[in-house]
């Protein structure tokens, strides 16, 4: 009898001491996939330019090109920047989408407009953006660099602390660094040329959010939803990143 009362006692010692160490090693376990995370996203960081195949100068002399050409004429001006970009860049390095009637709304950061998405990889996107009829709210604070090319129309911005506004006419770029946020007006008739080159992924919830809390506008979701996945993974299958 001692000896099996000796051996329910040890029993019992070993499924507490096992009890105490399971949450132990729970968290160990994820601690460790934390720091190999961050380890893995931080290497991918430094050798995320290899994958950029778009180049903010070009985009900007680009964008200058098609106002030069097709002056007061926004359609013109999208048309000139999708048959250069086919133009200048192969189909087997970068897949652009030329169906240039492919619009839909946006609504990120309070601020209402529509796009047209040339281009979207995991590290690269290139829309026209814009509304004929004005509007402005909260760039977003993004995993990625934005340059702003306005074909027409006039942009305002400011940081915290500007007095005074930063002014953004039509052949103009605003470079927005990743990491920053501003405020952001683009008056009556303002569409742009807008380029982001980083983490594409980590933007998409600002480009999302308004939709799930505010609009409830689902379709449009949807068809958001349904153009860059097929972009990305159009580009995926070419080897772009």
């Amino acid at each position: 009898m001692a000896s099996a009362s000796a051996s329910k006692t040890k029993r019992n010692v070993e499924k507490k001491f096992e009890a105490q160490r399971d949450p132990i090693t729970k968290w160990i376990t994820r601690i460790a996939f934390v720091l190999v995370l961050y380890a893995t996203c931080s290497w991918l960081d430094t050798i995320k330019d290899r994958w950029y195949v778009l180049e903010p100068t070009k985009l900007h002399q680009l964008a200058q090109s098609a106002i030069a050409a097709h002056e007061n004429d926004t359609a013109g001006m999208i048309q000139h920047i999708v048959t250069n970009l086919t133009t200048e860049y192969s189909s087997s390095a970068i897949s652009i989408n030329t169906n240039s009637s492919e619009w839909v709304f946006n609504n990120a950061g309070g601020a209402m407009g529509a796009m047209y998405i040339i281009h979207a990889s995991i590290t690269e996107y290139l829309i026209i953006f814009g509304t004929p009829l004005g509007t402005e709210g909260h760039t977003g604070l993004h995993t990625a660099d934005d340059y702003f090319n306005i074909l027409v129309g006039e942009q305002w911005a400011f940081s915290p602390g500007q007095l005074e506004m930063e002014k953004y006419p039509a052949g103009s770029v605003h470079h927005l660094p990743r990491g920053t946020a501003k405020q952001y007006k683009m008056h009556k008739g303002c569409f742009a040329l807008e380029y982001a080159r980083g983490w594409i992924p980590l933007m998409l919830p600002f480009g999302f959010a308004d939709g799930f809390t505010s609009t409830l506008d689902f379709p449009t979701l949807y068809h958001t939803t349904r153009v860059t996945a097929r972009e990305i993974i159009k580009n995926l299958l070419i080897g772009k990143f």
